[in-house]
């Protein structure tokens, strides 16, 4: 018989009055429920704090509310939550997504059956501010392809990161077990990306193809879902040098824990040539002609195919930027 396992979720809020109550409702009416919610506001000014409190009063679980007294920003408020959490098992959590009833239930169900997984994510439902379905699905969204799930669910989760980010924190637990590898979060890092990223290089992932959760888009989104043409009106070195520095942070991250990482050298050989990738466009010439056998380079290396999410499209998007931007 295996043990059961103890649940927190970590929630993190900042001025989450319009969307904080139907968030903590949905929590209320999972089929399993959590064994503690750690809630870490970053210094709100509206009436969040308020609604917690008179959410706490009834809540079925122990409320931990824990608040900065100076703004911290999303990352590292994470960073705070995850720190506070006592369970197994911590879920993240934001603050204005709605969770589906068997969400908690059918991940830690995946825990229990997958003991070498470090963490689990899920597929999710992509609906406006007034939980109005979109139509469209989270992973398909961010062409998280059939090939990827399946390379994920055979523990080449790091593959797949190296190429593009496919993790959204909102969909995602990990085990507590992991917390002394994954903190201190760097502040430039996207918790879930750092946080995936990381269990990828040290475990194994589990790609849940169900949407377990309504996530939410509204103007006030931090992330949300990423859309075609971000970066136009960018240089490359404004584009590229911030990964540089990324992926050079977590490779240090990865050397000091290098004795409790399987088949270290050869992620690091592999993060190497993605620091290398990055690199290389980061400095590409104004000129179009000029970098045309800078990139057909790369093109014949597999960079391209490797280590971006679209590699014919992102070659051709290398070649044709303007690249007089500032």
């Amino acid at each position: 018989m295996s043990t059961k396992l103890s649940l927190s979720i970590a929630l993190t809020t900042y001025n989450g009055e319009q969307y904080i109550r139907e968030q903590l409702d949905s929590i209320v009416r999972q089929t399993m429920l959590p064994d503690e919610l750690v809630i870490s506001d970053d210094a709100s000014v509206d009436s969040t704090f308020d609604i917690i409190k008179d959410f706490e009063r009834s809540a079925p679980f122990p409320v931990k509310l824990q608040i900065n007294q100076k703004r911290l920003g999303s990352t590292l408020n994470f960073e705070s939550a995850i720190r506070a959490c006592s369970g197994d098992i911590i879920f993240l959590c934001d603050q204005d997504d709605v969770w589906y009833p068997d969400k908690i239930a059918r991940i830690e169900e995946c825990f229990v059956n997958n003991p070498k997984a470090g963490a689990v994510f899920t597929d999710a439902d992509i609906v406006d501010q007034n939980l109005q379905s979109y139509g469209s699905k989270l992973w398909k969204k961010g062409r998280f392809s059939s090939r990827e799930q399946g390379l994920v669910n055979e523990s080449d989760a790091f593959t797949v990161l190296l190429k593009h980010s496919v993790v959204t924190g909102a969909t995602m637990a990990f085990r507590s077990k992991y917390r002394d590898f994954l903190v201190p979060i760097p502040g430039i890092w996207i918790h879930d990306a750092w946080i995936a990223f990381l269990i990828s290089a040290s475990s194994n992932l589990i790609a849940i193809p169900t949407p377990l959760i309504a996530y939410r888009q509204h103007s006030s989104n931090q992330i949300g879902v990423s859309y075609s043409g971000k970066n136009l009106g960018k240089s490359f070195s404004s584009i590229y040098s911030p990964r540089v520095l990324l992926h050079k942070l977590a490779k240090v991250h990865l050397l000091e824990h290098a004795d409790s990482i399987p088949n270290v050298n050869s992620k690091i050989v592999r993060l190497n040539e993605k620091i290398t990738f990055l690199s290389v466009r980061a400095k590409l010439p104004v000129a179009r002609w000029r970098r045309i056998p800078i990139l057909i380079r790369e093109l014949f290396l597999l960079r391209y195919h490797r280590y971006a999410k679209k590699h014919v499209g992102t070659f051709l998007n290398d070649l044709l930027r303007d690249g007089r931007v500032p």
